[in-house]
């Protein structure tokens, strides 16, 4: 028997209401972040995307999948063993988010170009590869996407040197609306009234929202200006590798594909 509010139907509500707000208050920040994507993309730019933890999922969402465009690379602390110095037990270390030093390694594994665009998403703001590395893009000129959680980078410390947060820095913030903490459900009390935190995290479905209605709405601006809309196909459909390798060819070694 269902626990009376802890359940699979207060899930369903919790998250209906989570992407309720997202869709109520964030279309005009999605709308802006589509318009910087299409300057760049029309100008020869890549969308070069960036998250730690989970929030490598939503850079899997914008990068390298079905109905996703072409000119999207994803960036992750994982590129620094395959193409860098560090070992992939380093690599691995949860907290090595956290050490700025990282950005700049990241960015010279990767060919980036100056037409190129940045989307980096962190659920809090805070740690220091993520904020090195937006500080590093705009000192260099590129335009900087921030998906976050308002909610928790206004109430944390940044573990960067400067004291910055990811949306001090970036040139269009779009709010996850996710809690502090991430997670939504409080579970009630132990038997000794002590907290038991919170289930439920909703930033990563939130954010995988973000990146969808992002992703069309550029589509959608793109066809209106009667350009190309470079999309991938599913590569589990006979005709998928084909032309997926035709459009990625185009942009060489910008564009990695991420693996299996």
């Amino acid at each position: 028997m269902s626990h009376p509010t802890i359940n699979q139907q207060t899930a369903a509500r919790v998250l209906r209401e989570a992407f309720d707000k997202v869709v109520e208050s964030q279309q005009g920040a999605i709308s802006a972040a589509a318009e910087l994507v299409v300057q760049s993309l029309t100008a020869g730019g890549v969308i070069q995307v960036f998250g730690t933890g989970h929030s490598r999922s939503f850079a899997m969402e914008i990068a390298g999948r079905a109905g996703g465009l072409v000119p999207a690379n994803k960036i992750s602390i994982p590129d620094l063993a395959f193409y860098g110095d560090l070992t992939p037990e380093q690599v691995m270390d949860p907290h090595l988010e956290r050490e700025p030093s990282l950005a700049e390694q990241l960015l010279a594994v990767h060919d980036i170009h100056p037409e190129d665009i940045f989307l980096i998403c962190s659920n809090s703001g805070g740690n220091g590869s993520t904020v090195e590395l937006a500080r590093l893009v705009k000192e260099r000129g590129h335009r900087l996407i921030a998906v976050t959680s308002m909610e928790h980078t206004t109430k944390i410390t940044s573990r960067h040197p400067s004291g910055l947060r990811l949306f001090e820095v970036a040139d269009v913030v779009i709010d996850n609306r996710g809690a502090f903490g991430d997670a939504e459900l409080p579970l009630p009390p132990d038997a000794d009234g002590q907290q038991r935190g919170a289930v439920l995290a909703t930033s990563t479905v939130t954010s995988t929202l973000v990146a969808q209605m992002l992703v069309t709405e550029v589509c959608g601006l793109l066809l209106e200006a009667g350009e190309e809309v470079p999309i991938l196909i599913s590569a589990n459909i006979p005709t998928g590798d084909a032309h997926n390798d035709r459009l990625r060819a185009r942009y060489g070694n910008r564009v990695k594909t991420g693996g299996p």
